[in-house]
This record gives C-alpha cells, sequence and structure tokens, in this order.
C-alpha cells in the first residue's frame, strides 16, 4: 500500500517536472540567469537514444572458377606434295 503511494506521488513529481520543462520560455542559458532564485540549476533535458544505422556490410565477389573461353586455333596447314617417282612407281600430285 505504502509502496503504491509513494510511486503515484513520484509520476505526479515526474509529470510536473515535464510540465515545468515544457513550457515555452525565452531562450537563455542557464548560466546567465536562467532558473532558480540565487542558486543555478541546469535544465533536465530529455532525448531520444541515438541510435546509429548499422555499418554497411562489403561482401567479396563470388569465386568463380569458369573454364577459359575457346580458343580457335586453325588447323594444320595442308601442303601440296607436286607429282614424283617414287622409285618404280609414278605418285600423282595429291595435298598432304
Amino acid at each position: 500500500m505504502l509502496k503504491m503511494k509513494l510511486c503515484s506521488v513520484a509520476a505526479v513529481l515526474v509529470l510536473a517536472a515535464a510540465g515545468v520543462a515544457a513550457v515555452p520560455h525565452d531562450a537563455r542559458a542557464w548560466w546567465a540567469g536562467g532558473y532558480g532564485v540565487g542558486v543555478y540549476v541546469p535544465p533536465i533535458v530529455v532525448a531520444p537514444p541515438v541510435v546509429y544505422p548499422p555499418p554497411p556490410v562489403y561482401a567479396a565477389p563470388p569465386v568463380v572458377y569458369a573454364p577459359p573461353p575457346p580458343v580457335y586455333m586453325p588447323g594444320p596447314r595442308r601442303v601440296w606434295v607436286p607429282p614424283h617417282w617414287e622409285g618404280r612407281y609414278w605418285v600423282r600430285g595429291h595435298w598432304a
């Protein structure tokens, strides 16, 4: 029971402090005569936590083991062998 009363009093105090902080006023620094009577207290600033975006991910390029492109290699050049005698036999001209 006492705990509930303390929590409700604390909640009312927090709401009152938030209401005082939210009241519009001149933009003066607290050390130049801002809050308090003789005692200068800095204002309480409530801000959401700063959430930074995650760092970028640099993935390595995929490793591809592709075969080399086919190489066009023309066949060996054919040579014309002129007609000639081989021993006792006549050989006509032909492509070797």
